[in-house]
């Protein structure tokens, strides 16, 4: 029996957490990655429910739980900076259990160390058109000569141009708001905390694991669909300083910090809601099937989660059929639970901002405030955990 091949676009979370399993399986994979390297910018993400029982029986939980950000409180403050509260990171967060907050780039590390030997990864190179037939895909590469594969995976985030290869264009459903993130120096010298400053339409959060090392801020505000070239930072930057020039706080010294920021990162808050993840022998993971939005915090886990599916189906007569069945009412749990959080991020209003005060002040004077944190993430943590493996 000839061993099938699998081209997976994207080296991020989902590509490598899917070569993980695929090669368990005998498969020959192959992981192309427009990146020269795997990419060291970034941002915490979560790792929650269903997604830490994938990492267990990949055998790597103990390996992501020893990279945790150990994040310990999360502070309000005002545009003076004092301290509106100051509440503990895993409790207003909602993580229970064995769930892991990781820096994306230590989680897409521990991934491709798992899948370095038996993976061949393919660096600085990009699919630039698929021929999908009968019996295998042509594939075409900006760099490398073309090659065939039995199937295709796209794993290339939200902007998939797997997908637009073989689904054509498919508008992003924006969510009302978009989202900066860089790197700092560690100007407020904290460690292992997150702040938050709320203006109307408007969130500045800034974290950072140890006082000497850089901060990562994040700058996130309302607005319609804006029409800006993905490719021109000048102009993303320019965006996200008209939104927040005299904000008060820190917001000032942040944007000076931006403007020598190599990791500057700025996109909008949107989902990807598709009929169908897949065509012939291509077919859709992670972000580029199904984006739930930044806002949800659970990204991550659906790219996991996936990658086990999909792993365990792929190559079989109806494996595509069965991946979708399996994932559908999971991603959509958390596509709602992603539209839902898109509208609190971002307050719209100062009744709204008092509001929020208010309820950040007192809390941590309520006997049962446990109870009233996980009254409100309840929905969080049905969508983590809305699907048996």
């Amino acid at each position: 029996m000839t061993t099938s091949r699998v081209l997976i676009s994207g080296a991020g979370v989902a590509g490598p957490a899917l070569a993980f399993w695929l090669r368990k399986r005998g498969f020959e994979v192959t992981v192309v990655e427009r990146a020269p390297a795997l990419r060291e910018a970034g941002y915490k993400v979560d790792v929650r429910g269903a997604a830490t029982e994938v990492l267990r029986r990949m055998g790597l939980l103990e390996a992501a739980q020893a990279a945790d950000t150990g994040m310990r409180r999360i502070t309000y403050v005002k545009s003076d900076g004092r301290p509106i509260a100051a509440l503990p990171a895993d409790l207003l967060m909602g993580r229970r259990g064995d769930d892991v907050e990781i820096m994306r780039w230590d989680l897409s590390r521990i991934l491709h160390d798992a899948t370095a030997d038996g993976v061949e990864y393919v660096f600085g190179d990009a699919v630039t058109k698929l021929a999908d037939g009968p019996d295998g895909v042509d594939v075409t590469f900006e760099r490398g000569a073309p090659r065939r594969f039995d199937y295709v995976v796209g794993a290339d985030g939200l902007h998939s141009a797997t997908r637009r290869m073989v689904l054509g264009e498919s508008p992003l459903s924006h969510l009302g708001a978009y989202i900066s993130i860089f790197s700092t120096p560690n100007l407020l010298g904290i460690e292992r905390e997150e702040v938050m400053y709320f203006r109307p339409g408007r969130l500045v959060f800034a974290y950072a694991m140890d006082p000497h090392q850089d901060a990562r801020v994040g700058l996130a505000f309302a607005a319609p669909s804006l029409d800006f070239d993905r490719r021109d930072v000048a102009a993303q930057k320019r965006l996200v300083r008209e939104a927040f020039e005299g904000q008060g706080w820190r917001t000032g010294e942040f944007l000076a910090a931006m403007d020598k920021a190599d990791d500057f990162y700025f996109d909008s808050m949107s989902q990807v809601e598709l009929p169908s993840w897949s065509s012939g022998r291509v077919v859709l993971l992670g972000d580029a099937a199904h984006c739930p939005a930044p806002a949800s915090g659970q990204g991550t886990s659906l790219a996991l989660v996936g990658a086990y599916v999909l792993g365990r189906h792929l190559g079989e007569a109806d494996g595509f059929a069965a991946y979708e069945r399996e994932m559908r009412p999971y991603v959509e749990k958390n596509l709602a639970f992603g539209r839902k959080m898109a509208k609190d991020m971002v307050p719209g209003g100062r009744l709204a901002i008092a509001f929020r005060t208010y309820g950040m002040r007192t809390l941590k004077y309520h006997p049962r405030k446990e109870q009233v944190i996980d009254k409100i993430l309840a929905p969080m943590h049905e969508a983590a955990n809305a699907i048996a493996l």
